[in-house]
Formats: structure tokens, sequence, C-alpha cells
């Protein structure tokens, strides 16, 4: 069953604009970083096709078109995309980082985004986007799991089910605090099972089966689509484009035994970089990516959901993706307290299990 919802910066040296008249547009230099014709892109992995037909593969060749700024694109898990960006703050590198929560609140607490309110963002829930202007969704989304629906079958359909010896070795799940995805598994289990203590017990019994951990959630895939491992975490948006290229992934949704099916919104948030390099290009790729017709787009070529309310697209894919939903339970994570404890979380799911 498939289901949805919901490098551096050239500086011109002091001394150069002290120099003779014949030199003085040395000093342009600090001026042409803004001016040059780029932006680049920090982002999770799940926008762009491994065949080059991604949501973000149309996007950014149509806004090159448009505006002849060269998108340069840079892709990993969603920690790791804020680290790399904490680590350049004083040499900054990137225009526009997206990533999956909480990562997006954690960049935003580490001062590495600044207040832009896109084109088009008045039209995106308040829930999907921060107060102050620090980001906002290009790309709604919901966390799921995958299977391989010729193996594991029949489907398992709860937590207790993947504790199965049968699962043994090939059951796999993206590393909290690194991967979103990854950090998504601990959200969903501490709802799930009603709070840290019950979730980490459950996740302990779960790494007998574990094949162990991998800092890209979009590499699983791949491998359940061989049969090389039967479950993996995921997401909707991303898994749903993958199934057109990997016939044998079936998005599914555990419950916690006698329980309904539950999910969260997932969603792909974009901010604008501090003191990007090309900020003014950054500005002009966020109000592209919530244009209208991008967003349209974003069922029919990127597998996902609209951030913007307004726009409801009725393609075949937007039509499969809400009926991947039904009798799906979404609840709200306390993103605040997740952004407040996520360090203490993880390291509770690493003592639990080991890692």
């Amino acid at each position: 069953m498939l289901t949805p919802f919901p490098y551096v910066r050239p500086i011109a040296a002091v001394t150069g604009c002290l120099a003779l008249a014949a030199t003085l547009t040395a000093c342009d230099g600090a001026s042409a970083a803004a001016d040059e014709k780029v932006v680049t892109v920090y982002s999770a992995d799940g926008l762009k096709g491994e065949a080059g037909d991604g949501w973000y593969d149309k996007v950014f060749e149509d806004f090159e078109k448009e505006t002849g700024i060269k998108v340069k694109y840079v892709e990993g898990g969603s920690g790791e995309m804020v680290q790399r960006a904490a680590r350049e703050k004083s040499n900054t590198q990137a225009d526009v980082l997206v990533t999956l929560p909480p990562f997006i609140q954690q960049a935003d607490s580490k001062g590495l985004l600044a207040a832009y309110a896109p084109k088009g963002s008045d039209q995106v829930s308040g829930a999907d986007k921060a107060d102050d202007g620090k980001w906002t969704s290009v790309v709604n989304n919901y966390f799921g799991f995958i299977r391989n629906k010729k193996r594991a079958n029949p489907a398992p359909k709860t937590w207790e089910e993947l504790l199965d010896p049968k699962f043994k070795d090939k059951v796999q799940y993206s590393t909290p605090g690194v991967a979103g995805d990854g950090t998504a598994v601990l959200i969903k289990a501490l709802h799930d099972f009603g709070g840290q203590e019950p979730a980490m017990a459950y996740l302990k019994k779960l790494q007998a089966n574990n094949v162990g951990p991998s800092s890209s959630t979009s590499k699983l895939a791949p491998k359940v689509d061989k049969g090389e491992i039967l479950v993996a975490n995921g997401d909707v948006q991303m898994n749903f484009a993958q199934a057109r290229t990997m016939p044998n992934l079936d998005i599914w949704f555990p419950a916690k035994d006698g329980g309904k099916p539950t999910t969260f919104a997932l969603p792909y948030a974009a901010g604008l970089v501090a003191k990007a390099p090309h900020g003014e290009n950054g500005k002009k790729l966020l109000d592209f990516m919530l244009g209208e017709r991008a967003q349209r787009e974003v069922s029919a070529i990127g597998g996902g959901f609209p951030a913007r309310q307004d726009v409801k697209p009725t393609d075949a894919n937007a039509i499969e993706l809400a009926e991947l939903m039904n009798g799906v339970e979404v609840f709200e994570p306390d993103w605040a307290d997740i952004d407040e404890n996520l360090t203490a979380y993880v390291d509770a799911w690493k003592t639990a299990t080991g890692s």
C-alpha cells in the first residue's frame, strides 16, 4: 500500500583599495560574489532524482533558463547539512538550506538562517513555516516505512511484527541525529509507545534484527527493492518517487499493536542562509520553488504534496497519494520539545541500541 498526507567568497584586501586609481577596480571584488550568476543549495536527499527526473531537477533547470542563475547543489542527511553550514558559519558558502524537521529548527537556533518570506509563503500553513520568517516548507511530506512487497509478505502492519526472527538482519533504519528520516523513527516511536522509556525498550529489542546505521535514508530503498533487506524507514515523497524505478517498494505506516497506523508531517523546509554569498539569488530561488508552477509539479514530478494550500493538483500521482493516507492517523510532534531535547533523545537511543 502506498500512502501520503496532509566556495569561498572573494575578499578584497584593504590595501588593494588604497592603491593607485588604476587598480581601484580590484575593490569591486567584494560585490562580485553578490553579482555572480550562481546559487548554492545545501539539501537533504529525496527531491533530486537518481536519473535526473526529480522535482529539483525540473525546478533547477527551469530556474536557470528563466533567470540565468546556475544552481550548485550539495546533498546529504539533514543533520549533516546543518553541521556543514555550522562549520562554515564564519565563511558562508551555502545560500539556501533545505532540511527536514527538527533540523530546520536546529539550524534556526544556531543562527544559520536569515529572515525571508518567499512569495507565496502566505499560502503555506502556519504549522509549516516559522513565525519569524526564518524557514518555509516548499514540499509537504510524511514519514513512513517501506517493505519489499514480494518477500515481506504478508505485509507487516505493526512495530511488534518487526521483532519476528524472520526479519533477522533484514531491517534497517537511517541514523537518528544524522538523517532526518532516521530522527523521525525516534519521534514516531516516542509517540506510538507513549514516551522515552517504552520507546527505547522497543528499539533495544529491534536491534537484534537491525542491520546497522546508515547516514542516508535514500540509499535504503534500493536495498529493499533488491531484497537485500526487507524493511526500512523512509518518507512518502522520496519512496513514492523511487517506486517508479523500484517496483518492489511498498509504503506502509507501522501501528502500535492494537492501534491505528500513524505518521506525521515531515516537510522539506527551506531557509535563506545568514550572510549568504549570493543572498539575492537565494531569495529568487525560494520564490521560484514556492511559485504556482513549481508547486503544481510537486506531485506530478516529485511524488510529494504542495506546500501551498491554494495549489491543489489533480494529476494521477496526487490522486494516488491521497488514497495512500486513508486510515492513517496524522499527529503533530512537539517540535519545541524535540528541538530542546534532541541530543538527549539521541543519546538515549545510542545507549539502548549500543550504537
